[in-house]
């Protein structure tokens, strides 16, 4: 259990810099090629995105390092159970502050995150 949640905080820390970094090669080590990324659309329903058009979407954005923002992130909670965890990670990515779940799936041994769940608000 303590080598579960200490591979879990190294995968949340490649998260976050992944996210400070706008790093989609990052991204794509830690997240299963068949996971996707779900939120509520600005129109009120369901978006759910695969996670190849995701990674298309970060390539193209503009990485807040480079903006030269400070970097603001944290895990809020890591609950674990056999090979299924479920992280609460909070991080900043100016405007915008995200709130994400990552349900994670210890696959082969390596825990990836199969699902993110988001929502941020300005």
């Amino acid at each position: 259990m303590d080598t579960d949640v200490s591979a879990l905080r190294s995968l949340a820390q490649t998260y976050f810099d992944a996210a400070y970094e706008m790093d989609a090669e990052k991204f794509a080590s830690i997240f299963h090629p068949s996971s996707s990324v779900t939120k509520v659309a600005e129109d009120g329903k369901l978006g759910v995105t695969p996670i190849a058009s995701w990674l298309a979407v970060v390539r193209n954005t503009k990485a807040p390092k480079q903006q030269g923002f400070e970097r603001e992130d944290q895990i809020l909670s890591i609950d674990v159970e056999s090979e299924l965890a479920l992280l609460k990670v909070k991080l900043r990515i100016p405007p915008r502050s995200f709130t994400d779940l990552l349900s994670c799936l210890k696959v082969n041994g390596t825990w990836k995150i199969v699902q993110k769940v988001m929502t941020s608000k300005v």
